[in-house]
């Protein structure tokens, strides 16, 4: 068994939507350390030149927003310029949205359900082609979806529909992965917890705070997420179908309740 190369991203092409910041930048950067050629996109070309003047020649910008099954296709088109195959999607971008239930408005539901939901689908599939040409029984191609642990558990904020898109992705990861092994391609996800960033602001505002309802005490790393990403993303992460790994210091399997009897 050869341990020595299990993690390298070797030769290896990834794009990384929402890759130029917070956790898709922390996996951008964790995949051109082992080794990997990394296309980050979002919908600002100026954050995707600073990311890329950050992260070194490994990184290439290809701004696009993807909110839209237009602009899915369109970012596959522009990939498919520069590569002839994907080895690893990573399915990054996605918004929020939080105001009281008897206020939540229509637009807060579609933009974040269009976005963390419709534009995974719409991306891999416009991806599909270069996705299959590049997996093989021996070295599948990957899909990594990037979910949230409020997909798994209930937070206290009015987010009603980013509740129901994490939750909708998790399960359309399950989906994907059953239609998608037959092309060597394995798709799996990410649940994240409380981890610096533009749309985790108590995390990246407040994190000594936060981290005081974690188990393990902090808020998660750019180690943290760029390791479970790259254990997916790697050989060491083969035969990993389907399923979801929590990354949250414990939030959701290691937290104790409270009791209703306390």
């Amino acid at each position: 068994m050869d341990t020595a190369n299990l993690f390298r991203l070797d030769g290896r092409v990834a794009l990384v939507t929402g890759g130029s910041r917070g956790i898709g930048k922390m996996i951008a950067a964790g995949f051109i350390a082992q080794g990997a050629k990394v296309y980050i996109s979002s919908r600002k070309a100026a954050a995707c030149e600073d990311t890329v003047a950050e992260l070194g020649p490994n990184c290439i910008a290809l701004p696009q927003d993807v909110s839209t099954v237009d602009g899915c296709k369109a970012l596959a088109a522009k990939l498919a310029e520069h590569e002839d195959r994907l080895d690893i999607l990573v399915n990054n971008a996605g918004a929020a949205w939080g105001v009281p239930f008897e206020e939540f408005p229509e637009s807060g539901w579609d933009k974040v359900m269009d976005l963390n939901v419709k534009s995974p689908f719409f991306l891999t599939q416009a991806l599909h082609p270069m996705l299959k040409a590049a997996g093989t029984r021996a070295q599948p191609a990957k899909v990594i979806n990037i979910t949230s642990i409020d997909g798994l558990r209930l937070n206290p904020w009015d987010t009603y529909s980013y509740h129901a898109s994490k939750s909708a992705l998790i399960y359309l990861t399950k989906r994907l992965a059953a239609r998608l092994i037959k092309d060597s391609i394995n798709v799996t996800s990410i649940a994240p917890g409380a981890f610096a960033s533009e749309m985790n602001r108590a995390a990246r505002d407040h994190g000594d705070e936060v981290a005081q309802g974690i188990p393990a005490k902090r808020i998660g790393d750019e180690s943290d997420m760029a390791g479970t990403a790259i254990f997916l993303a790697s050989r060491a992460g083969d035969y990993i179908v389907g399923d979801t790994i929590v990354c949250d210091g414990g939030l959701v399997n290691a937290a104790l309740g409270t009791s209703i009897d306390a």
